[in-house]
């Protein structure tokens, strides 16, 4: 069984879709390989895949490459995921199986308070976030993570929300009368997406027009 780096936590009908999804998506990803699999949620709302067959092997290798995975085991000074549980003065709370506490000076993403950061870079809760372990608990973010969301400061303009799969935000952009105003719906999650804005697309603007329509956190990443 691998767990996914990416949680599940709606509930009622919008799980249901969000599994059917999550489903269709594990099935992508491992294309013609041969074996069955079955998506389940573990009891944190992780997700978990059990996969079964000759190319389980190749299977559960390319999920851990395209989702990351929650393990129970750390080694020091190597790279993990959680996902973004809380935050404070003193800085993010990551659920990575286990609570995982990035101290602010660890962050490494700028002046300003961990909130401050947060709206910043446009950093939804449950957002997949890779950190490099400590075993003296000075946790930091991965260089590469930096990167990534430095760089969302450095394009188009985005909205990043949460609790929606990216089927609902698209359709979402759609009702709103903005789909041309945007250049794609990136997938940061199962329930985690970003609406990358064309040039001419005012991010903060966008969000307003959409925000009545979607029960989400909803962050607009305005670029520098």
């Amino acid at each position: 069984m691998v767990v996914l780096a990416t949680k599940c936590y709606v509930s009622g009908d919008a799980r249901d879709r969000a599994l059917d999804g999550m489903t269709s998506l594990v099935a992508n990803d491992l294309g013609d390989l041969d074996v069955e699999f079955d998506v389940g949620v573990r009891h944190d709302d992780f997700v978990s895949v059990t996969v079964s067959g000759d190319d389980e092997t190749v299977a559960r290798n390319v999920l851990r490459e395209e989702w990351g995975e929650i393990t129970d085991h750390f080694t020091d000074g190597e790279t993990y995921v959680g996902t973004l549980d809380g935050w404070d003065d003193d800085g993010f709370v990551l659920d990575a199986g286990t609570e995982i506490r990035i101290p602010a000076e660890g962050l490494g993403l700028g002046a300003g308070t961990p909130e401050q950061v947060r709206d910043r870079l446009g950093i939804v809760q449950h957002l997949a976030l890779r950190f490099v372990y400590d075993e003296d608990g000075d946790h930091e973010l991965a260089d590469e993570e930096r990167d990534r969301l430095y760089d969302w400061t450095r394009g188009q303009g985005r909205v990043n929300v949460n609790s929606a799969t990216r089927a609902e935000v698209r359709a979402t952009v759609n009702r709103a009368g903005h789909a041309n105003d945007i250049v794609t719906v990136e997938r940061l999650g199962l329930l985690e997406q970003s609406i990358v804005c064309r040039e001419e697309t005012d991010a903060p603007g966008l969000l307003a027009a959409i925000g009545g329509y979607l029960p989400s956190e909803l962050k607009a990443v305005i670029p520098q």
